[in-house]
């Protein structure tokens, strides 16, 4: 069988191991000329962390089957993605550095990093008394593979953790009662996709039931949450926030969340780290496997995720 597969970087190749005869890879990263027909693709890995703009070709894509993205978020590609072909996520591939990154943000803000960095700035040796993960209570919303393996590690620190997710099971709460749990917690951690329920989720009203001097982390999207919102709890001091995302990205550099003390912004970097296309390339080459012995294909997203 003759497959067609178009990937984003040209370190991809290396990384995706034998495949089957007949089975031809080209290099595209969404800019420029296309390197051969598109309306002969079958397979397309389009770049990492794309914006709506890299859909575009899609209108040329005439007999594309399947989309394998690099990113575990497929927001962009669910509204663009044409009848009969097949989207997949990357989800696992990530897993490990987001919840590094999230377990990160949530001691260095709790403990005060960002504070004690902002005085190395300027020199200033000055102890700060700040709060501690250890005996608090965490509610992690969205209870996936990212969510659970925070919840191993902060229940190792001494934290009490509660998960919610879209439906209940063992040991997760629905979420219809997250506005009953919010007011217990001292840490907030998003890490769910970003559908059409879930937009605009974490908005002034959800604010608000959560308990004073509690911290709101967000490794998942930005328009989860309103963050005019956000800006106004955390402008009061009632409120702290870590957060990985923002809406709008890039964060314009005269917004006010940039100044306030009790915010703590990286820029949407939590999977930016070393050995990414190693970790991505590997499965997307069983994938390819996959698809070219006509067998079902990983991590279909189905509903939006």
């Amino acid at each position: 069988m003759a497959v067609k597969v178009w990937i984003a970087h040209e370190e991809g190749r290396a990384l995706l191991g034998p495949l089957p005869d007949g089975v031809e890879v080209e290099v595209y990263d969404g800019r420029g000329d296309y390197p051969s027909d598109p309306a002969a693709l079958d397979f397309w890995v389009p770049p990492f962390l794309a914006q709506s703009k890299v859909t575009t070709p899609l209108r040329d894509m005439t007999s594309l089957k399947a989309i394998q993205l690099l990113s575990a978020g497929a927001e962009v590609w669910v509204p663009a993605v044409p009848p009969g072909v097949t989207l997949c996520d990357a989800r696992g591939v990530h897993t490990g550095v987001t919840a590094e990154w999230t377990l990160g943000a949530v001691i260095a803000s709790m403990r005060g990093f960002d504070v004690f960095a902002r005085k190395q700035t300027r020199h200033e040796w000055k102890v700060e008394w700040t709060t501690t993960v250890v005996g608090k209570r965490a509610l992690i919303v969205g209870a996936g593979d990212i969510g659970e393996k925070v919840a191993d590690v902060l229940t190792v620190l001494g934290v009490e953790v509660e998960k919610v997710a879209r439906r209940a099971r063992p040991g997760v709460h629905p979420i219809d009662r997250i506005d009953a749990l919010l007011p217990d917690f001292d840490v907030v951690i998003l890490i769910l996709p970003l559908t059409d329920a879930t937009r605009g989720l974490v908005d002034a009203k959800f604010l608000a039931r959560m308990k004073d001097g509690a911290l709101l982390v967000n490794a998942a999207r930005g328009p989860i949450v309103d963050t005019d919102a956000l800006v106004a709890e955390v402008a009061s001091g009632r409120l702290r926030c870590a957060v990985d995302v923002v809406d709008p990205e890039p964060l314009p550099a005269d917004h006010p969340l940039w100044d306030l003390e009790g915010a703590l912004i990286t820029p949407h970097a939590g999977a930016s780290v070393d050995g990414t296309l190693d970790r991505a390339y590997a499965p997307i080459g069983a994938q390819i496997r996959r698809f070219a012995a006509g067998e079902p294909l990983e991590n279909v997203v189905s509903d939006g995720y």
